[in-house]
């Protein structure tokens, strides 16, 4: 993670998408203390994740300290729940960003995978709107009810798995696409989101690709190209998708293997 944040740095992003759960917080610290970037170009932003939500409150105000010590800052620019783990558990963690934004130790606060009812939960009880919903969006998992939801409470969504991990660009529609605009696949998906209003934050690991994945701004995609590809959702993929988020809102605590757990997982949500 030092090498390849260190290159991102170097090729001139200045968002760095961070997680309690991806365990490289140190080095990322380490990175940005190598680039000479200076602090206030940054844009740092972090996680935190299911185990310590469902441990409560002072869980949460570690793990932030941690972060931030790992990362060598005295605040951080954005700070999501990363799932949102049934039973309050969210709210509780979500009420603890908010203590720490007052502190000046979170400038911005969000969410992570929410659904529609999740944030209906939470704003019942939040005082602080949250500033985005970080959650996957590409054409192949294009769940427009819960965007435009957001979208309309002035949420923005941040997408991850925006390039589905490399594993869409040999797609037929989207190659055909690549070489009509003569524009990389990834280009493609990246460009798509953009014309969604999502933010658009791409992952790689080599440099060549980093300067890629930036480059969709200067090209537009005609409104039947986009029509063709908001139409790869397919039903299979809103069931995985709703396997993954009862999977995930419990998982890494006490109730993933507990039926008392599993009860408490919402049974109806807006999935698409």
């Amino acid at each position: 993670a030092r090498e390849c944040v260190h290159i991102a740095l170097e090729t001139g992003y200045r968002f760095l998408d961070c997680a309690q759960f991806y365990g490289n917080e140190a080095e990322v610290g380490l990175a940005i203390e190598d680039s000479g970037v200076e602090r206030k170009d940054l844009f740092l932003a972090s996680k935190v994740w299911t185990n310590k939500i469902f441990e409560g409150e002072d869980a949460v105000r570690a793990q932030v300290e941690q972060t931030l010590k790992d990362l060598k800052t005295d605040y951080l620019d954005l700070y999501l729940v990363h799932w949102p783990v049934p039973g309050g558990k969210h709210v509780k963690a979500y009420k603890v960003l908010e203590d720490m934004h007052k502190e000046g130790k979170i400038k911005s606060i969000g969410l992570s995978n929410y659904a529609v009812e999740d944030y209906e939960e939470l704003s019942k009880e939040c005082s602080i709107q949250p500033a985005i919903n970080q959650i996957e969006v590409n054409p192949f998992l294009y769940r427009k009810k819960t965007i435009d939801f957001f979208q309309s409470k002035g949420i923005q969504i941040q997408a991850y798995r925006a390039l589905r991990d490399g594993k869409a660009f040999d797609h037929p529609l989207v190659a055909s696409l690549a070489a009509k605009y003569k524009r990389s696949p990834a280009q493609i998906l990246g460009r798509w989101c953009v014309q969604k209003n999502v933010i658009y934050i791409p992952k790689s690991v080599k440099r060549e690709r980093m300067f890629e994945n930036a480059c969709v701004f200067d090209f537009e995609l005609g409104a039947d190209d986009i029509a063709e590809l908001d139409a790869l959702t397919t039903d299979e993929n809103i069931q995985k998708f709703r396997e993954l988020y009862e999977k995930c809102v419990i998982r890494d605590t006490p109730w993933a293997e507990a039926e008392e757990g599993k009860k408490l997982v919402k049974s109806t949500i807006t999935y698409d």
